[in-house]
């Protein structure tokens, strides 16, 4: 069939898409248990397990931030060291506590607008990381205590984590809004958000993310490609909301899809890489992901692949739709939004250790571009 040059585009980047994928994925079995072999590329890259008692602030900084609705945010003195046993062998050690303050919270810590209740603890990684393995031990709950959840375990009202998150803001004059600048090649009008002229671009990886109307059982395992997103659950999750440690494995693939059909006077350069300055060039087929040249009137877009997901060695699931290609920093933490139910109770807890990151250098990484930090937008309390 004769088909136009925008449709050719579109059909171009899904077909090459799909063979990227079809060879990536011929050696190995999706369904395989223990996660494959590091690739010859990895490259051990970030390692932590606060058995030096130090939160380290040249790798690590905690929020203090409003963290979505129906709750008072995320602040700084809910992060802390405490002494737990995640190896039953071995003596205690330090590990990192994520405190959660529920509705009958009413002690010393607040957060947004001076509340004491539905505070939470979120810790963010300074480097940011693109495709590669990451490996992190989870433990939600804790030994029962005082005012805490009926089942420690089961912290109903929290949302613990870990995910990663990488953000771009891009500014053009509100009269320049409708359409590609020239002067700003990032700026993509249909990623405007908060008026007119502002363009965000948005890399997130949840994995997994639990407590959706106070269910442990199945959590999301999310991604969010700028404006799209998608949320899957699995059936092969093992139960882990049972207060014990339990290790968390996600390998986050990129790639290049060819693009044959686009042309150098489609793009303008800016940080790196090519970004699709024509109108004509759909939308769809490249969601404000970048380009790479190859050579004249030679491009391929830098693409996320899939992100595939191991709890304790065993493989639960992948995610293939909407996967982001920029890099991102990782965070841990627990917070207390509606969506999560009520939490009757007043302080639970969530523990991390033994935090190791492989970076792959995939050739669809997007490096570079989301490098801005995460920001306070909470006053500190004042001191006495």
């Amino acid at each position: 069939m004769n088909f136009p040059p925008a449709c050719r585009h579109a059909l171009t980047l899904v077909l090459g898409l799909s063979v990227v994928r079809s060879i990536a994925f011929a050696a190995e079995d999706p369904a395989a248990s223990a996660p494959p072999p590091l690739p010859e590329s990895a490259r051990l890259v970030f390692s932590e397990d606060w058995s030096a008692g130090v939160i380290s602030p040249e790798k690590w900084y905690p929020l203090r931030k409003q963290w979505g609705g129906g709750n008072h945010g995320v602040v700084p003195e809910n992060v802390l060291l405490a002494d737990d046993k995640p190896d039953p062998d071995r003596p205690a050690r330090k590990v990192l506590v994520c405190r959660a303050h529920g509705d009958r919270y009413d002690g010393p810590v607040t957060g947004q607008w001076g509340k004491k209740d539905r505070v939470g603890g979120v810790l963010v990684s300074r480097k940011h990381f693109a495709s590669g393995r990451f490996q992190v031990r989870m433990r939600i709950g804790g030994d029962p205590h005082p005012g805490g959840p009926e089942n420690p375990a089961l912290p109903k009202g929290t949302v613990p984590a870990i995910w990663t998150y990488g953000f771009r803001i891009v500014k053009v004059a509100p009269e320049l809004s409708d359409r590609p600048v020239p002067e700003s090649p990032l700026y993509q009008p249909p990623l405007q958000e908060w008026g007119k002229g502002t363009a965000f671009f948005w890399s997130e990886l949840d994995f997994p993310e639990f407590g959706k109307a106070g269910s442990f059982e199945r959590p999301m395992y999310n991604t969010f490609l700028n404006k799209r997103n998608d949320s899957l659950t699995f059936e092969k999750m093992p139960p882990v909301a049972d207060g014990k440690w339990h290790t968390y494995t996600t390998e986050w693939r990129t790639a290049l899809a060819p693009a044959p059909d686009l042309r150098d006077g489609q793009l303008a350069e800016g940080e790196g890489y090519w970004w699709v300055k024509d109108a004509a060039v759909p939308w769809h087929t490249y969601w404000g992901n970048p380009f790479k040249r190859l050579g004249e009137n030679q491009y391929a877009q830098c693409v996320g692949k899939s992100a595939r997901h191991w709890v304790d060695g065993v493989f639960v699931g992948e995610n293939t739709k909407d996967v982001p290609a920029m890099e991102a920093q990782l965070n841990l933490g627990v917070w207390l939004p509606d969506w999560a139910g009520p939490a009757d109770w007043t302080v639970s807890r969530v523990a991390f250790t033994d935090i190791k990151i492989w970076s792959y250098g995939d050739p669809g990484d997007i490096t570079g571009i989301a490098a801005a930090r995460i920001d306070d937008n909470i006053p500190a309390p004042d001191k006495p």
